[in-house]
């Protein structure tokens, strides 16, 4: 049987470090316009894309993938329970602080960057709603379709006096390939990166360690909590405990993971 020359490229590139998690990601910069074709996530369900949930309203931590998602026992979860049942004002703001946002990523295509293969694009919940309901429009349908389905304007700005920048989707007009050229839509879905291989989930210990560090007054530096595995819109406006501001969700939640 011939070798898999491409497969072992990738592996190569892993074991030499040349595939970090941050060259995977990419974000629409503000101002920009760009054209883009989505694909979709292998064994995931049935979903196209992804659904991740991260607690990033604790001081020192950039964002914490939330165990509970994935039915594993939570200190933070079990916190925001404890808060809940006590009842008061104070415990319940508390608890609201706490509570978990929801990410989205899906796998990505830039066109006149395809150089660059399958990234992954993060997004919060209102571009989320726009493709879901493109995708259950009939004239549309699967967009991530290989073969018949459709490229997408992307267009981030900000008008003056917003504070937040906001991500317009629009599909062109006509369906299409993926590629013209077979052998590069293989390697374009081989090469869809593992979003399990790019957040590192924390153990019930060393969650426990942080929330009582900071329920203890002893935050940790910034930085300590990146979720990234190199080694180590949202709908509602992040808290960044007032170290930083933001001229969009996409940035907060950008320097949440870098």
């Amino acid at each position: 049987m011939a070798l898999d020359f491409d497969a072992i490229r990738r592996k190569l590139d892993k074991l030499s470090g040349n595939t970090t998690s941050r060259n995977v990601m990419w974000k629409p910069e503000e101002g920009q316009e760009y054209k883009v074709r989505l694909l979709s996530f292998p064994d995931n369900d049935g979903q196209p894309f992804k659904e991740l949930q991260f607690y990033y309203n604790i001081p020192g931590q950039r964002g914490l993938l939330a165990p509970s998602q994935f039915g594993k026992r939570d200190p933070i979860q079990e916190l925001i329970n404890k808060l809940r049942d006590e009842g008061t004002k104070e415990s319940y703001e508390m608890a609201k602080k706490l509570y978990p946002k929801m990410r989205v990523y899906a796998p990505v295509v830039v066109r006149g960057e395809e150089g660059e293969g399958v990234r992954i694009w993060s997004f919060g919940k209102l571009v989320y709603q726009s493709l879901l309901s493109l995708m259950m429009d009939e004239d549309y349908g699967d967009i991530t379709d290989l073969k018949t389905g459709t490229d997408l304007k992307i267009k981030c700005t900000k008008a003056p006096g917003q504070q937040w920048a906001k991500t317009e989707v629009l599909p062109v007009r006509k369906a299409s390939a993926l590629s013209k050229d077979s052998k590069q839509v293989k390697e374009w879905v081989d090469g869809i990166p593992d979003i399990n291989n790019i957040f590192r989930l924390k153990s019930y210990d060393e969650l426990s360690n942080i929330i009582n560090s900071w329920l203890n007054g002893e935050e940790e530096s910034e930085g300590t909590g990146s979720e990234w595995t190199e080694n180590k819109d949202s709908s509602s406006k992040p808290e960044t405990s007032g170290e930083k501001s933001y001229s969009s969700l996409d940035d907060a939640f950008s320097d949440l993971m870098s």
